[in-house]
């Protein structure tokens, strides 16, 4: 695999000066930009060339429970979750903020995220940055706050109950690194819409979004001091206080589902709400009758952002009429992906996250190896590379065949551009081998009948699916998994109903004579 040739004289190493001349690096506690009380700070480094970018502020106990204590008292001693006419104001004026430092945003992203900058006109930002305030902020004014139940009653009294939607209250919003902007605006927007107040922490892997957006809250909006801190830290210790802390209501966590079951554990001694969007192994599923000019561009799309996307369909199952055809055509396409530095416009494949992610996905690779799979594509890091890219975190796309779907490969989530390809006999074979899986994120299918789809569609069990390249992304529609792939959802009313509590008020009138 060769890295795409360079299409501008600028590259990810200029990119990183300009994120890290202007990046954030202070958190927001209690409506203050401040540094940890120790001082201490932990580097940023890029993906891409591994070189620094910069620091953060580097929380301990001391901060995070400073957070906690802002956000607890924010929520008991103000108005803010019952104060509409604020929330609105407030959302809006972040909003106005966000969109007055987009380009500054898209650069710093594609920095410390190592994301290629063609995905930041998609999911990666451009999406996210149109809606994911603005629908939760529009149910603000359009959300059913209260409905009125009239009935029943003793001795022939009225009987009057009044349903009411109240927000739970402190909210620890755990972010991830692959698509950071993304998850957290869809995290703050509904939480803070609904009343709720929150203690932000990102990815250490990709801080800077998170401190840029506490910045423009303390110098661009009203938002009272405590109702959003930002801590930033590289301690799983101190990130874990979030789920033991009692002041802390509900936690929001996209990661892994390792750590989502942990934070299951540490909740119940306070019991916790907890909304939980993990890991994925989706399958797409290629029907007999599907059009076969469709397959290779849904393989190849597994491979965008080096395949670092929860809802990736790195399970490809096709019907074995197709099969051999579709190894050699997916093969082929996947010897010219376009792979490098994140800052070209045509790489569809930049750098997974760490050196730590490299290793894993090329053990895993290794492994599917040594228990007997064929690599007929991919399988290491990627040759040719120029020379400022040399310390960067790239994994070739990578295509595997000639494993069982309960083999670990088929099975684990890689978080890498890695594809399987397993071929099936008939529809219900391609269902039991899609629903064969500790997981339930998404999932696709390709037919040229959409009735047959959506049957598949139906019977698969994930939260998600596509039917045809339907896309099932958007703040206005709920997105969470099944089984493993966790609990609740983000966004929708759905999502944003995770972040209220239900309280019945019952008042008895007597009847007149």
């Amino acid at each position: 695999m060769s890295a795409i040739p360079a299409e501008r004289t600028e590259t990810s190493v200029d990119w990183g000066r300009r994120a890290g001349a202007r990046a954030e690096g202070r958190m927001l506690i209690a409506g203050e930009l401040v540094e940890a009380v120790s001082g201490a700070r932990f580097d940023n480094l890029s993906p891409a060339t591994g070189i620094v970018l910069g620091d953060t502020a580097a929380a301990e106990a001391q901060d995070m429970d400073r957070a906690i204590a802002a956000a607890r008292a924010a929520f008991d001693t103000t108005d803010w979750s019952t104060n509409r006419v604020l929330r609105k104001r407030c959302l809006e004026q972040l909003q106005a903020a966000i969109d007055a430092e987009k380009d500054e945003l898209r650069t710093e992203l594609v920095a410390e995220v190592g994301c290629p900058v063609m995905t930041t006109e998609s999911a990666q930002l451009d999406w996210p940055l149109a809606e994911s305030l603005r629908y939760p902020t529009r149910l603000i004014d359009e959300f059913e706050w209260e409905r009125v139940l009239d009935g029943g009653g003793l001795f022939g009294d009225r009987n009057i109950r009044t349903v009411v939607k109240e927000a739970v209250g402190v909210v620890a919003a755990v972010t991830p690194s692959n698509f950071p902007i993304e998850v957290i605006l869809n995290k703050l927007g509904p939480a803070l819409a609904a009343g709720n107040t929150v203690v932000l922490k990102p990815d250490p892997h990709t801080p800077w979004n998170a401190t840029r957006l506490g910045r423009l809250i303390a110098e661009k909006t009203d938002f009272p001091p405590g109702v959003v801190n930002v801590v930033t830290t590289p301690s799983n210790d101190v990130a874990g206080l979030l789920g033991t802390d009692a002041r802390v209501d509900l936690v929001s966590f996209t990661g892994s589902t390792a750590v989502g079951k942990l934070l299951m554990r540490q909740g119940a001694d306070s019991m916790k709400r907890m909304f939980l969007e993990l890991g994925g192994k989706s399958a797409a599923i290629v029907l007999d009758d599907a059009n076969p000019a469709v397959i290779v561009p849904t393989a190849v799309g597994v491979c965008v952002h080096a395949g670092q996307a929860c809802a990736a369909t790195s399970r490809m199952l096709i019907h074995r009429s197709l099969y051999d055809q579709a190894v050699a055509d997916i093969t082929t396409a996947y010897q010219s992906v376009p792979v490098g530095d994140p800052i070209y416009p045509g790489t569809l494949v930049g750098p997974v996250i760490s050196a730590a992610q490299k290793q894993r996905v090329l053990a895993a690779i290794a492994r599917a190896r040594r228990d007997g799979a064929e690599v007929t594509v991919g399988g290491g890091p990627v040759e040719g590379l120029p020379e400022h890219l040399a310390d960067g975190h790239f994994v070739a796309p990578t295509v595997i065949t000639g494993v069982d779907n309960s083999s670990a490969i088929a099975q684990d989530e890689i978080f890498g551009p890695v594809l399987v390809l397993l071929p099936f006999d008939d529809d219900d074979h391609a269902v039991r081998l899609a629903n064969d899986s500790a997981f339930g994120l998404a999932g696709a299918v390709m037919s040229r009948s959409a009735e047959r789809g959506m049957s598949i569609a139906r019977r698969v069990r994930t939260g998600s699916f596509g039917v045809n390249g339907g896309m099932f992304y958007g703040a206005d529609a709920p997105f969470g998994g099944y089984k493993n792939s966790g609990v609740g959802r983000q966004c929708g009313i759905e999502g944003f109903q995770q972040y209220l509590e239900t309280k019945t008020i019952a008042r008895r009138e007597r009847r007149k004579a």
